[in-house]
């Protein structure tokens, strides 16, 4: 398989196998009018396997969101074909309007203008809870 290589854009590379999908459904990058591509279960010598997004333009990214579903991944800011910089998107104190809370008596659940909010409270687990309820995440 050949994806061609892009000029100017994104690659999301290093995530987990089986979470690019994700990724790209959660980052809205299926509304987007420019090319993506979502490669998964690519070979990978650390890895082993690995899924890589490469967006073929310039688009604004939720950080949070990659930290959140993978904060192993890494973003490369890719102008005129070369890497020009390089990071990686860690876990996130907060999420907001990312997850939604399941606690049908929450707040946030009733009051449509107001943000679903979830702070992290257990970095090991990954745990997140709901700011207004405290119901956990997943």
């Amino acid at each position: 398989m050949k994806i061609e290589q892009i000029k100017n854009g994104i690659v999301i590379d290093h995530i987990t196998a089986g979470k690019g999908e994700e990724l790209y459904s959660l980052l809205g990058l299926d509304r987007v009018e420019i090319p993506v591509a979502v490669m998964k279960n690519m070979t990978s010598a650390k890895m082993g396997k690995k899924d890589i997004i490469k967006v073929d333009g310039e688009i604004a990214l939720n950080t949070d969101i990659i930290g959140y579903i993978d904060p192993c991944a890494t973003v490369n800011i890719i102008k005129e074909g070369k890497t020009v910089s390089k990071s990686s998107a860690p876990l996130p104190r907060e999420l907001k309007n990312v997850i939604f809370c399941k606690n049908p008596r929450c707040i946030s659940s009733c009051e449509q203008e107001l943000d679903h909010i979830f702070k992290l409270t257990d970095e090991e687990t990954r745990e997140y809870r709901c700011l207004y309820c405290e119901t956990k995440a997943k």
